[in-house]
């Protein structure tokens, strides 16, 4: 959070949680909010450098309401559905919602921004005349804020609607039966936005949505201590551990762990990046704008002096704040940072066709080009659709440039629109709660945030239906793919960047288990678990130890050609309860409770709590914390959750 006072001839970052108002200057504020609040929201301003004219790039289509983005398909599972969701599982989300209503998350609902500004002559002619001098003195120059002479606050309520942020809707993964279809097939995920978004609700009093809920998020927001590759020509190395699930010790947990070898920031491409920052009227708050600048000057202040950037705007316009400016330049690129105010409309489609075009104009020969948006998810596409929108950013993929999304504050969030973007942009979709969190993503992850080891990265399991009864896996529903897509080179999945770990857990059922929902079969009747032999009367199968094989397809970074690699699963491997490894029983708690939060229907039984214990043994060195924050988290959803679990008994 950050107050800004005026001083003789600059604006002052300071820690401070308040926005300070001098009486007057509250009187003269209520005055100018009365005039000037109808007409503020449609008006935009753009930074330009003091020694550079102004560049705006009007947007070629209006900016008016903001367009519902189509829901996210469904993931239809194309067999029959086993075990089907029970009326009281309908009840617990119904009460998480009239919860989650009554305590809308907090949320500022007045800004006071005092502003020593006012444009410099020439500035104030070249911008739209019916736009109010408030409005105009939200961006200027650093030589027309050193030379005005009053103050000019701005006050902009901005009231925050428990029910306006959309969520892709999905439904979770079945239970499969293995003698109907042995396969499952899924993309790659290293998104982590899910978990940041549920932690900002906990922290805030309230249990996130269970739409908002994303398992593989949650599991993959964490590091894991699996084997580094040995090769870059295999980007990752293949880890797998079979263990009873700590939920039902009838069933067993498979886990599937990737590790992306890792670069050092000193060692990366040379970086063009394109930052386009929404500063739109909804970015006011504390925890927007001015955390998103925060963000930003970190990552700036990484770059090296063979690095470019560039800053695009976008509001009720998209304009060009900073050419292209080497990275030995950070004073530069920080000023024209600070000089961003939000006020307006939201013309997200131009502003992101600005940002790739000035992109497009500085790529050079093995330099990764990303463009960086930052926005609140308030997001308005213009005239074209979403679909439109994607088919632009997968031309602009294929010309080297990728698309990474940063989402900041709460309220105004399109969820499922920043995640397409981010996943057609073969780029990464995180959600900044704090300054901790951008760190996290921007300095210490910063070259899995920017750097790809591995494009198209799809998974194909196929189980063994002598052995394994059903299975399901938990979480990437959103990334599901067709069984024949695994083979296609032409399908798009994700990616893994430097450094970068991914985490998949299936819970098993098998022959011999109580939980068994398949029904038995007259013919060719499988064996138990224990029992040597392949369970169809042919002992010296060669594959009759193995659980399940796992196949994965990946391809190097400008190549076309997929390269596959596939290991068999071994049955005799399942370990002894207490033998697991921190890395199985880590993964078991996020999952338990990412699953419990969403309301899946296996898990009716289980609690907050329950996970907070599993997790408490599984800390490991957690040398950033991150563990141990979860713990804590824990405890807090646990205590929501009592008067939930009441009201259901």
């Amino acid at each position: 959070m950050y107050s800004f006072h005026h001083q003789a001839n600059s604006l002052t970052e300071t820690s401070n949680h308040d926005f300070k108002l001098t009486p007057l200057a509250l009187t003269i504020s209520l005055v100018l909010l009365s005039g000037c609040a109808g007409d503020r929201q449609d008006q935009t301003a753009v930074s330009v450098e003091p020694d550079q004219p102004q560049r705006q790039a009007q947007a070629a289509q209006p900016s008016g309401s903001h367009q519902t983005a189509d829901k996210a398909a469904e993931v239809q599972p194309a067999l029959p559905v086993i075990a089907q969701p029970q009326p009281r599982l309908e009840r617990k989300r119904e009460l998480r919602e009239q919860s989650y209503n009554q305590q809308a998350i907090a949320q500022p609902r007045l800004e006071a921004e005092s502003l020593q500004a006012g444009p410099q002559p020439a500035l104030a002619q070249s911008l739209p005349q019916a736009m109010p001098r408030a409005t105009m003195g939200k961006i200027a120059t650093a030589d027309a804020l050193h030379s005005s002479p009053a103050p000019l606050p701005i006050i902009a309520p901005y009231p925050i609607e428990a029910d306006s942020e959309r969520y892709a809707e999905f439904r979770d993964n079945p239970i499969k039966s293995t003698a109907v279809d042995p396969l499952s097939t899924f993309g790659v995920d290293v998104d982590t936005a899910s978990y940041s978004l549920a932690r900002q609700s906990l922290n805030s009093g309230v249990l996130p949505r269970p739409e908002s809920v994303r398992t593989e998020e949650w599991l993959n927001y964490f590091d894991y201590d699996y084997p580094r590759p040995e090769t870059k020509q295999q980007p990752f190395s293949v880890t797998t551990e079979l263990a009873r699930a700590p939920w039902d010790q009838d069933r067993m947990l498979l886990s599937i762990g990737l590790q992306g070898y890792e670069v050092d920031k000193a060692d990366l491409p040379p970086l063009n990046l394109t930052y386009l920052i929404d500063v739109s009227g909804s970015m006011h708050a504390p925890n927007k704008l001015p955390l998103a600048v925060n963000a930003l000057k970190m990552l700036t202040r990484q770059l090296r002096p063979q690095d470019r950037v560039a800053i695009t705007v976008y509001a009720g316009a998209a304009g060009l704040v900073l050419e292209p400016t080497d990275g030995a330049d950070k004073t530069k690129i920080i000023a024209a940072l600070d000089r961003l105010r939000a006020g307006g409309s939201t013309a997200g489609g131009a502003g992101i066709r600005l940002a790739y075009n000035t992109a497009k104009q500085h790529h050079t020969d093995g330099a990764i080009s990303r463009v960086i948006l930052v926005s609140d998810g308030d997001f308005n596409v213009g005239t074209r659709s979403t679909d439109e929108l994607k088919r632009l950013i997968e031309k602009e993929r294929e010309s080297g440039v990728s698309l990474s999304v940063m989402t900041l504050g709460r309220g105004n969030i399109r969820d499922e629109l920043m995640n397409t973007l981010a996943e057609t942009g073969n780029g990464t979709a995180a959600y900044i709660d704090s300054a901790i969190e951008a760190k996290k993503h921007l300095v210490d992850g910063m070259s899995g945030t920017l750097m790809t080891i591995a494009k198209d990265v799809k998974a194909q399991i196929e189980f063994n239906p002598a052995v394994v009864s059903e299975y399901r896996l938990l979480g990437y529903e959103t990334r599901h793919l067709e069984h024949h897509e695994f083979n296609d080179d032409r399908k798009d999945a994700g990616d893994i960047g430097a450094g970068h770990r991914v985490t998949a857990l299936y819970e098993l059922i098998t022959h011999d288990s109580a939980d068994k929902l398949s029904p038995e079969r007259r013919y060719r009747q499988p064996q138990a678990l224990n029992q040597p032999g392949d369970g169809y009367g042919t002992e010296s199968d060669q594959h009759a130890n193995e659980l399940a094989y796992l196949k994965l397809r990946y391809k190097l970074p400008g190549q076309s050609r997929s390269t596959l690699i596939s290991q068999p699963i071994y049955r005799d491997r399942l370990k002894a309860v207490g033998t697991e490894s921190d890395n199985l029983r880590w993964s078991a708690a996020v999952a338990s409770a990412a699953q419990y939060a969403r309301g899946v229907e296996s898990m009716r039984d289980w609690s907050f709590q329950q996970s907070q214990q599993l997790a408490r043994q599984a800390l490991g060195e957690d040398h950033y914390g991150y563990r141990g924050e979860f713990v804590r988290l824990l405890g807090l959803a646990s205590d929501l959750d009592q008067p939930l679990r009441a009201d259901l008994r």
